[in-house]
């Protein structure tokens, strides 16, 4: 037997959803939301900035030698030092050197190095790390005996050359 009646028609899919218009921002939100993202945007910026601040002034190594030549006795390193009764018994390996600025400010402190004795004297390497630069002269002073004076250039370049005695 056949079906007297055709077969239903197939149903059609719904109509796609119209597009749901937007509503353009009104002159005092579209404001609003420009103040702040432009104050969101600065905000980062300063915080960036501020954490990475200008950066240390640039240094270098002072370096030189300070030679006493009285009463310099040897060691048993190969070293030497100021003999115990000659008035210079501070003067030996480790004795501080400080490093001052034109203002006359410590800008920079170190110490006495490797010392070697030779011709009945005693000779003391001096490389003061982290002096910074851009002082118009610079003044050394090794223990408590006075400053000499150079000028950037010869601090710069290594020519310290300082005795006693």
């Amino acid at each position: 037997m056949t079906d007297p009646f055709p077969p239903a028609p197939a149903i059609p899919p719904p109509p796609p959803a119209p597009p749901t218009a937007r509503k353009p921002l009104s002159p005092l939100a579209a404001g609003v939301l420009g103040l702040a993202l432009g104050a969101g945007l600065m905000g980062a910026v300063w915080a960036i900035s501020a954490n990475s601040g200008p950066g240390e002034p640039p240094t270098f190594t002072l370096e030189g030698t300070f030679t006493l030549t009285e009463r310099a006795v040897p060691d048993a390193d190969d070293g030497c030092s100021a003999a115990s009764d000659s008035g210079y018994d501070d003067i030996a390996e480790g004795t501080s050197v400080t490093v001052y600025g034109a203002a006359g400010d410590v800008i920079a402190t170190g110490q006495l190095g490797t010392s070697r004795y030779t011709d009945f004297t005693c000779e003391f390497d001096i490389a003061v790390p982290d002096v910074p630069k851009g002082e118009k002269f610079y003044k050394v002073e090794v223990s408590h005996r006075g400053t000499i004076q150079l000028t950037a250039e010869e601090a710069e370049n290594g020519e310290l050359a300082a005795t006693l005695g």
